[in-house]
């Protein structure tokens, strides 16, 4: 079995991230969405769960970190520079905010950032293939 990873975010405005994440590329799973939270996959083994304030507060009694703050830094690849950019403005155009960290260029490795609505980081990374060594 394939192992998934589900990245939990609480949103304040449940439509509203559903839109957002809908617009960079995500996909709606309605068997696991309700008035609550919404499953938001991006692959076979990629899901992000966009939970109510309400409902995330079912879940830990710890207090969210506040705004402006980054407890986490998700980050997802791309298979060009260009997917880098054009991820990074969707972001932006969608209700994002884009290059919120410095952009990266190593030349092998290129990297730029977005936030979502709720300030959620996200860092978007291509490396070319020929720099990765074989594995042994």
């Amino acid at each position: 079995m394939t192992q998934i990873i589900f990245i939990n975010l609480p949103v304040s405005d449940l439509k509203r991230s559903i839109a957002f994440y809908t617009a960079i590329g995500f996909r709606n799973e309605p068997k696991f969405t309700d008035e609550t939270a919404a499953a938001m996959q991006l692959s076979e083994s990629i899901v992000v769960m966009l939970i109510t304030l309400p409902r995330w507060t079912t879940f830990t009694d710890r207090p969210l970190p506040p705004a402006g703050s980054s407890e986490v830094m998700n980050c997802l690849s791309c298979d060009s520079r260009e997917g880098v950019d054009r991820l990074t403005e969707t972001a932006k155009t969608a209700g994002g905010a884009a290059d919120v960290n410095p952009a990266q260029d190593h030349g092998f490795m290129y990297g730029r950032s977005f936030t979502d609505p709720d300030d959620h980081v996200w860092e978007v990374v291509w490396m070319d293939p020929a720099a990765v060594p074989p594995a042994a």
